[in-house]
């Protein structure tokens, strides 16, 4: 199992951008075989920091998502929609290994 860790550097005057670019990601990693575990936005503190998280069985099953995500309609016009409101000016990406009880 692989959960990618999402930071963003969000514009918080477009934090309504921002939270319908998140809600149409959600269904689409959920979509393409992801469980999305959601987006988590500023609330206290930095107000310019957002954070995702979602996994995939493995890091194969994620690729094969990145490969579908990157000729997929619905994705296409998602990551269009973010370039064009500029929501966010830039994201890391980070794979961790869940360890559970």
């Amino acid at each position: 199992m692989i959960t990618i860790h999402l930071r963003y550097e969000i514009d918080p005057h477009k934090l309504a951008d921002f939270e319908e670019y998140g809600r149409r990601w959600i269904h689409l990693v959920n979509r393409l075989g992801g469980i999305h575990h959601g987006y988590f936005l500023p609330s206290e503190g930095d107000s310019d920091e957002a954070f995702a998280l979602f996994t995939f069985p493995s890091l194969a099953e994620y690729e094969q998502y990145r490969t579908a995500a990157s000729t997929d309609p619905e994705c296409l016009e998602a990551n269009r929609f973010g370039a064009e409101t500029r929501c966010f000016r830039r994201y890391e990406r980070r794979f961790l290994t869940p360890m559970f009880a």
